[in-house]
């Protein structure tokens, strides 16, 4: 009989702590974010427009060969000028962030021969995202307290249940 106690109060520990995950590993700045550059290819002095979808926050970009720029919450797109001074046929890596999440697009500055006439790959780029990491970084202070106060009110509710009935049954 104390078995069937003991796991249902293990039971509802493990429930709390499922409910407790905090709400940023459902939102949607993990799964669908995409970026792109447009044109991929530009001329040095130009104008290339920054695409980026699936983030709920502001979107910052950033690249040796522009100024950084920030895509705004609610926006998909903003517009960055190419330094005149980039180098005819070198490829520069833009750099969109999304919170915690990352992603690089390629941006080709036209003329000039190609630096290295090997393609160079820019779908996916820094592995899976598969998580904050251990870092706290997005994570809102409410939701932590919260989580951390529904947590210890199941395993102290577990704790006196397992404890009354204990008590009950010596006395």
């Amino acid at each position: 009989m104390r078995a069937i106690r003991v796991a249902s109060a293990a039971l509802l520990g493990a429930c709390a702590l499922a409910l407790a995950t905090p709400a940023a590993y459902a939102s949607s700045e993990s799964r669908g974010f995409r970026v792109s550059v447009l044109p991929e290819t530009v001329a040095p002095g130009g104008q290339v427009t920054l695409h980026a979808t699936g983030c709920d926050k502001d979107v910052f970009v950033s690249s040796s060969v522009f100024d950084d720029v920030t895509i705004r919450q609610g926006r998909s797109r903003a517009v960055a000028h190419v330094d005149w001074d980039a180098r005819p046929g070198r490829l520069y890596e833009v750099t969109f962030r999304c919170g915690t999440f990352w992603q690089t697009a390629g941006l080709t500055i036209a003329g000039g021969r190609p630096v290295d006439p090997t393609p160079v790959p820019v779908q996916p780029s820094g592995g899976a995202h598969a998580g904050a990491g251990g870092s706290l970084a997005g994570f809102d202070l409410k939701e932590i307290v919260l989580g951390a106060a529904l947590v210890a009110g199941s395993v102290g509710t577990a704790y006196r249940f397992s404890r009354r009935r204990t008590d009950e049954e010596s006395g």
